[in-house]
């Protein structure tokens, strides 16, 4: 928010005090000024200058050698290249001495053999932006009104002699978006009185309700429409005072009437727009909801199509504007128009965003309806800009006022103890003191029974709750005036649960197998939603989405980590290894929000390296990955409880799928993607996996991660056995007989080669496991470890077509 001090002056006294001491006083009270902008800074000697006479540079096309008359006792001559200079022109004139913003000085000078004394100005050279600056002078000179005078200072006539805040407002400030919301900002840090713009016009003897109809079909969208009528005005250039204070503020000046709706938004807060009147053929105001593929060419000839939860203004046939974004062209406000419909609306925030967001549009009055206006200013905005009309653009204001309102103004009522403010703040401030800042604040205020009753001004929107109240008092009474304390009581040391400890060591276990942590969106497109999903649950959808892309909770961390990788891989990265912890949102509870369950989950793709120093690399294949995974399952302990079971996942391999399972129940899954998948994604060779980290860490509840454990002081003794078994037959079935063979002396069990080749009978393969007994307290006799063998290789008979090579 731009804030011109002397447009300020206006409503409010800043009692003398200089730009940069008001700008730290409002800074303290919580609205930040990020800038102090003297318009003026640096600029001298440029005055008001007539053009006598104009004539060609004989030795250049495009210059001008102008006479110009700058209140001295002869013209002086200054060579002009702007292609609308013209004698008998009042002009702004940098005499030589002069200087201009960006380190500028002017000086005397030869332009292809002929003398120029001075330079003839456009705004952009006296730092004002191209893009505020009208359109009649973006490419050119700037053109004074006839009656300035000549010799005068040129920077007080353009209102340049003027200091700009720039405020950086945070979301809930809403009401400091105009410059009466300001106003009462500095009116209550300086304790001064807000003066509001006198509203004075003459009405003609016309109606305004025997011209225009005005009808209302969605009033939960629209509960407030108000509508003024002023005929017989001229589209003309607005004065010089007001082209100003737009530009001061950041707002490009048209004409009277559209200049006049700017400046009562940047004023009041109030967004209006100006309608055509004979545009509207029908003398009918209809507002409703658009319909479905409904289409309107707005204000920047861009055609709009509509959606059916978009709300429109129409004048009972078609679209004239889209409520509270954009006009539409066929209704907008032309040299020819002469009568003018002033729309003041209060349009539902909500409706206003959706709208916005649906077509990518943007605009001043969005962003305020967006954030809520001052319902008690609709209808002051609306007879304010009559009386500017007819002040400014020689209107005749029609009697009375079309309106439409069930709009419910009741200010926001908050009841809070002086206590409990005081409590907040850690500090005792009276109930005199409460009382003065919230009367400076203008809030209506009460004290009974102990208790404060306030009343907030319905432009403060964001005071809803007690801690609002105490933010109030704290900023008007003093950040700076709060004590410092030091924290009382015992130090206690913070430590992490179990959950937070274990989670810990899946992250570090994974960085230190080397995939790197990745960070995703939760919100993905429903198509993506249940992609990979453990189990599918109803899918959660944003109710105002920015894109269908980010429209819905995510079930699974696999989609969005593939993303990752492919972009990667886009990128030549040859090897691309990352996992992720994050959330999944399942289902619904009873409130109707879903599940909240945290997964850990891992994407690799490419080259794999083998960590001994002379590995080689090789491309990543579905046991690199659940190698990783038994490392994490084995550091929580959970190893002889997990085991792994062919699956089908849609968009993952067949033949290279598992379910992993604890206990019996599913946790997790990996596999390599479908090379129809791979395609899609632009991925080659690429394996994923994810599990339930709510399971896993649950099942290992123990209050802290496992430690280190000793070196074994005793020698561990293994046997391998090569067993040829069906191929149907998985190595995780013969483990799992294994081990419920009971053989207390077995610790480990792995696979070392799997052989299919033409020696083995069809329908055959061949597996060898090395098996590992140990005892930690003893060394293990020849005779212990057959027994226990023997009782491993009885388990193993019992599995159908398995038998030892």
């Amino acid at each position: 928010m731009l804030v011109s001090l002397e447009w300020l002056k206006d409503y409010v006294s800043t009692k003398g005090l200089a730009p940069e001491e008001l700008a730290e006083k409002i800074t303290r009270s919580g609205i930040e000024v990020d800038a102090v902008i003297d318009r003026a800074s640096g600029m001298d000697k440029i005055v008001v200058g007539y053009v006598v006479s104009k004539e060609k540079h004989p030795e250049a096309d495009k210059l001008n050698i102008c006479q110009v008359d700058v209140g001295e006792e002869v013209p002086q001559q200054i060579i002009c290249g702007a292609p609308n200079v013209d004698a008998g022109q009042k002009v702004i004139v940098a005499r030589p001495g002069a200087h201009l913003p960006g380190g500028i000085k002017i000086k005397k000078a030869k332009l292809r053999g002929h003398e120029s004394n001075g330079m003839i100005c456009s705004l952009q050279e006296l730092g004002i932006e191209g893009k505020v600056v009208p359109k009649a002078y973006a490419e050119g000179i700037y053109v004074l009104p006839a009656d300035a005078e000549v010799g005068a200072d040129a920077l007080a006539l353009l209102g340049l002699r003027d200091t700009v805040l720039e405020l950086g407002l945070t979301p809930n400030r809403s009401d400091a978006l105009s410059m009466l919301g300001v106003a009462y900002e500095v009116g209550a840090i300086l304790s001064e009185e807000v003066k509001y713009p006198e509203i004075a016009y003459s009405t003609s003897s016309d109606k305004a309700e025997d011209l225009l109809k005005l009808r209302v079909e969605d009033l939960q969208a629209n509960p407030m429409y108000v509508a003024k009528v002023v005929k017989n005005v001229k589209i003309a250039e607005s004065p010089m005072w007001l082209q100003h204070r737009l530009m001061a503020a950041g707002v490009r000046p048209h004409n009277n009437v559209v200049d006049v709706t700017n400046y009562i938004l940047m004023e009041y807060g109030q967004p209006l727009h100006a309608f055509d009147y004979d545009s509207l053929a029908t003398g009918e105001i209809v507002v409703r909801k658009a319909t479905e593929g409904e289409k309107i060419t707005t204000l920047d000839d861009q055609e709009r199509t509509l959606k059916a939860s978009d709300l429109v203004i129409t004048n009972g046939k078609e679209p004239v504007a889209i409520a509270g974004v954009m006009g539409g062209a066929n209704s907008e406000v032309t040299a020819s128009t002469t009568t003018v419909v002033i729309e003041s609306a209060y349009f539902d925030g909500l409706t206003v965003r959706q709208t916005s967001r649906n077509l990518g549009l943007r605009s001043d009055a969005s962003a305020r309806f967006e954030k809520g206006v001052d319902p008690n200013r609709v209808v002051p905005a609306a007879e304010r800009a009559a009386a500017l009309l007819a002040e400014l653009a020689g209107g005749e204001v029609l009697e009375g006022t079309c309106i439409v309102d069930e709009l419910d103004k009741t200010p926001a009522r908050v009841v809070v103890s002086p206590d409990f403010i005081n409590e907040r703040l850690g500090m005792k401030i009276s109930l005199e003191d409460m009382l003065s800042i919230l009367e400076r604040l203008k809030f209506g205020v009460e004290a009974a029974n102990g208790l404060l009753i306030i009343d907030a001004p319905t432009r403060r929107q964001d005071i809803k709750i007690e801690e609002d109240i105490v933010e109030e008092i704290a900023r008007l009474y003093g950040y700076d005036e709060i004590p410092m304390t030091l924290p009382e009581g015992a130090n206690q040391v913070g430590q992490l649960t179990a959950y937070q400890a274990n989670r810990r060591v899946v992250r570090n276990f994974m960085e230190g197998a080397g995939l790197y942590q990745a960070v995703t969106y939760s919100l993905t497109s429903e198509a993506l939603s249940q992609r990979f999903a453990l189990k599918a649950e109803p899918v959660t959808r944003l109710l105002m989405p920015m894109s269908e892309e980010r429209s819905t909770l995510r079930q699974s961390l696999i989609p969005h980590l593939i993303e990752a990788a492919a972009y990667n891989v886009a990128r030549k990265a040859d090897s691309v290894a990352l996992y992720e912890v994050g959330s999944v949102f399942l289902g619904q509870t009873a409130e109707g929000l879903p599940f909240e369950e945290e997964h850990v989950a891992a994407v690799l793709t490419g080259k794999w390296l083998d960590h001994a120093w002379q590995g080689e690399k090789k491309e990543v294949d579905f046991f690199v990955l659940k190698g990783i995974i038994e490392g994490v399952i084995g550091k929580l302990g959970l190893t002889e409880r997990m085991t792994f079971v062919k699956a089908e996942v849609a968009g993952l391999h067949p033949g290279r799928t598992a379910s992993i399972l604890l206990d019996g129940e599913q946790v997790g899954i990996i596999g390599g993607l479908h090379p129809a998948e791979q395609k899609a994604w632009g991925v080659k060779d690429t394996y994923v996996m994810e599990m339930n980290l709510v399971a896993l860490l649950q099942a290992n509840a123990s209050e802290a991660p496992l430690g280190y454990k000793p070196v074994p002081r005793f020698p561990a003794m293994s046997r391998d056995i090569a067993l040829v078994m069906n191929r149907a037959t998985t190595a995780g079935e013969v483990v799992t007989v294994i081990r419920s063979a009971g053989v207390k002396l077995l610790k480990d069990i792995k696979v070392f080669d799997v052989y299919e080749g033409e020696k083995m009978e069809a329908g055959k393969k061949s597996v060898a496991f090395s098996l590992t007994y140990f005892d930690p307290e003893r060394t293990l006799t020849d005779e212990e470890v057959v027994a226990a063998h023997n009782k491993v290789l009885k388990a193993i008979a019992t599995i159908e077509g398995t038998e030892v090579r």
